[in-house]
């Protein structure tokens, strides 16, 4: 008998004709094989070791908001407001070791209210890149209660487990962005003796998930996969961000503010800003508009974000680190070609997206209007090493363009 038939690997037992290659050891053998899983164990463990010394960095609400300044513009109050949540519930949670038996600090979930396109989903996923922690969206409007047709409340948590690679530790200390919030509102202000499955009863399926509690979570989603073992994850540390448009919430505030005018002791307060009326939202105002008041107490921490004037839209466009002109002028770079652009082509691109009224989405739609003929020729063209957008260029791909006409018309 051949003595290397006989010679195995130490560790999974696989004789040596079977593998690529068997390195052998003072006492014992190893294969190409299980060199790779090793391999692959430490790389994993590394990295993991350096993703939770990342993430238990605590920033201070300074450095948090001066952190979102690279990336939004305007909208100081939501991110004064969001910053000290932040800060304050991932203290809470670093610091367990200082805070006393006896006083239990509770979360400090957000909610976000305002107009589509002024940035809700922007703050919460520039928070979680700098807290470097799993984060995930997860869209109201396709809940529904138990039983069904829809997704159930703890699909939510799936999306956050995935985020984290399954990791349940890094999971638990996770954000959840939860957008569009205001469509679960009740339907009316009187509570239904029928079932509102996808409104007042996701609310009430949301009450232990966001307050605090063990949820077990199916980790390729509940129905599908009936069969699958449950993942059990404790919310208690899950940072729980909703953001909603609440889209006629302004009367409920106009309705408040008026009330409270009336009367002897009431005084004519011009003061109020009745252009910006979300900037007096109030949690009786949301409870008003149909959530109801066992959520609004769940989310503590209520901020808002004004609509975005052509002032805000131009700095938008031009200033941020990820702003829309700079990524096409990176796009263009890669081809070697040096793109700029006219002032004025500034102002007319902010002028159509108020006319839109899409808020900052509509600069990417009026952006792409006006450089879907550049981007389609120029890479061709390889001589040509400058291209300046002007006003009249721009104007001309706007009245020429399909898909603004679209718009325009409706």
């Amino acid at each position: 008998m051949d003595l290397g038939e006989s010679i195995e690997c130490s560790f999974c037992e696989k004789n040596k004709h079977h593998t690529d290659l068997l390195i052998a050891g003072k006492s014992a053998h190893i294969c190409n094989i299980c060199i790779e899983t090793a391999y692959k164990l430490i790389n994993k463990e590394n990295n993991s070791s350096i993703n939770i010394k990342q993430s238990e960095t605590l920033h201070d609400p300074k450095k948090i908001k001066d952190y979102l300044d690279h990336y939004i513009v305007g909208q100081e109050n939501a991110k004064k407001v969001l910053s000290v949540a932040v800060y304050n519930h991932y203290k809470r949670i670093l610091r367990q070791d200082m805070i006393l038996e006896d006083v239990e600090i509770q979360k400090s979930n957000v909610i976000l209210v305002g107009r589509t396109g002024t940035g809700k989903t922007l703050l919460a996923k520039s928070i979680s890149k700098l807290l470097n922690l799993p984060f995930c969206i997860a869209d109201a409007t396709v809940l529904t209660e138990a039983g069904y047709v829809g997704e159930d409340v703890e699909s939510v948590l799936t999306r956050l487990l995935q985020a984290a690679d399954y990791d349940v530790e890094r999971a638990e200390k996770g954000i959840v962005f939860i957008d569009e919030i205001d469509k679960i509102a009740r339907k009316s202000d009187n509570p239904s003796i029928t079932r509102d499955v996808s409104g007042e009863g996701v609310q009430q399926a949301m009450l232990k998930l966001l307050e605090g509690t063990i949820v077990n979570v199916p980790p390729q989603g509940g129905r599908k996969h009936p069969d699958q073992k449950m993942i059990p994850i404790n919310t208690e540390n899950i940072l729980f961000i909703s953001g909603g448009a609440f889209d006629g919430v302004e009367y409920h505030i106009s309705q408040r503010l008026n009330s409270q005018s009336i009367g002897f002791g009431s005084s004519n307060d011009n003061s109020v800003d009745k252009d910006n009326l979300l900037r007096y939202v109030l949690p009786q105002d949301l409870k008003n508009y149909g959530i109801i008041p066992e959520l609004v107490g769940r989310m503590p921490v209520i901020s808002y974000l004004l609509p975005l004037d052509a002032k805000a839209l131009k700095r938008i466009l031009t200033e941020p680190k990820n702003s829309i002109i700079k990524q096409y002028e990176k796009l263009f770079l890669i081809d070697n070609v040096k793109l700029t652009f006219e002032d004025k082509v500034f102002d007319l691109i902010v002028e159509k997206a108020l006319e839109y009224k899409l808020g900052a989405r509509g600069l990417r739609s009026i952006c792409e209007a006006i450089m879907l003929d550049a981007m389609f020729e120029i890479p061709s063209k390889k001589s040509k090493r400058d291209y300046l957008v002007t006003y009249e260029y721009a104007m001309l791909k706007l009245m020429n363009s399909d898909s603004l006409k679209t718009v325009r018309a409706a």
